[in-house]
């Protein structure tokens, strides 16, 4: 069952893997799989978009081998026989180098990008839609397989922009009133424990548009400082996603998530392990609301343990999820959803991954 309208990632997804597309290929639709080429006795990985679990018919075959040098194999096969290989004498990928390795489905062809870089361009030779199934075999280890719907924004999803901050704010202590009941969470929902920010700069051939009024920045390297600021490019909408994942220090007192609209925080997420709660609250004016704390289930954040926050926006509220399990719901304070377009995450955390 597709989350939101999202497909959830599959979670560290053991080799050989099989799953499904949920809906199957669309055009606009990114798959990315981020994992590490590992030392094997094997020579070769391969990622294979096709119909059903049988290999029999395979509309791209994606498959990078390390002999002669190095170069990808792609092709087609239709009906148990292959096509015409197409190679490319160039290999972007290291041994034991992790890697990101997105798919975008055109009405045209597949566009694969290795670690933010166009690598090639592969033309349908068979209609898109009929496949329904993604494989990874060999000398791979995966942490995640993730899907999102770029024709769904205005803006492209795929970009964020950051922005610094030397002072480190932490925000008011909200008062507090007894939430809505939460909802369940949809079934099929995988855990998340590691996700990617989106933040390249727009050059010839890049995989997506840019829109010109948000202009990109490159994150400048892997370490995120503490308070992190970014844009939300597009806004919030209707099946849009957000996840953040970092590791709690051990000595924390608290930190927090906060969704922005100009100077007001629409939704402000703050675990607060000298409380043992996780506050959810709107501050409008610079005025916070009713504060919601309770909870089905226990506390989910721990000291010194890594997570994985998903936040995906519906039409009346946000659902929240922590390390692939529901948490809690959030219905919406501010109602002009496009203008909720900044995240802020800040506390005693260390920031790994973050995608808006």
């Amino acid at each position: 069952m597709a989350f939101g309208g999202a497909q959830p990632p599959y979670l560290s997804p053991v080799i050989p893997f099989t799953g499904v597309i949920q809906g199957g290929l669309q055009d606009g639709l990114q798959i990315t799989i981020n994992g590490t080429v590992i030392y094997s006795n094997g020579n070769r990985f391969a990622v294979n978009f096709q119909t059903g679990h049988n290999d029999n018919d395979i509309a791209f075959h994606f498959n990078p081998r390390f002999e002669e040098g190095g170069y990808v194999v792609c092709n087609t096969k239709q009906k148990g026989s292959w096509g015409a290989e197409e190679r490319k004498m160039q290999m972007p990928f290291q041994r034991g180098c992790p890697f990101e390795l997105c798919f975008l489905v055109q009405s045209s062809e597949f566009k694969v990008m290795v670690n933010k870089n166009l690598f090639m361009q592969y033309a349908h030779r068979v209609p898109f839609h009929r496949v329904n199934t993604i494989c990874v075999t060999g000398a791979v280890q995966l942490s995640y397989i993730s899907f999102q719907n770029t024709g769904a924004a205005l803006i492209p999803p795929a970009f964020s922009t950051v922005r610094f901050s030397q002072a480190a704010c932490s925000p008011p202590k909200p008062k507090g009133r007894k939430p809505k009941p939460p909802r369940i969470w949809p079934a099929g929902s995988a855990p998340i424990t590691q996700t990617i920010i989106h933040t390249v700069q727009s050059t010839p051939g890049q995989m997506f548009p840019q829109n010109p009024m948000i202009p990109p920045m490159a994150y400048p390297n892997p370490t995120y400082p503490i308070p992190f600021f970014t844009s939300i490019p597009g806004g919030l909408y209707p099946s849009k996603s957000i996840m953040v994942s970092g590791t709690i220090l051990p000595s924390a007192q608290r930190f927090y998530i906060n969704l922005c609209s100009g100077r007001d925080i629409a939704f402000h997420l703050n675990p607060r392990f000298d409380e043992n709660a996780v506050v959810r609250n709107t501050q409008i004016n610079s005025c916070w609301g009713c504060e919601e704390r309770s909870l089905p289930r226990q506390m989910p954040f721990f000291r010194g343990q890594s997570f994985s926050v998903w936040i995906m926006c519906e039409g009346s509220c946000l659902k929240l999820a922590v390390d692939g399990q529901h948490l809690c719901e959030y219905y919406h304070r501010l109602k002009n959803l496009p203008a909720i377009n900044s995240l802020e995450v800040g506390g005693d955390i260390q920031l790994t991954h973050v995608q808006t």
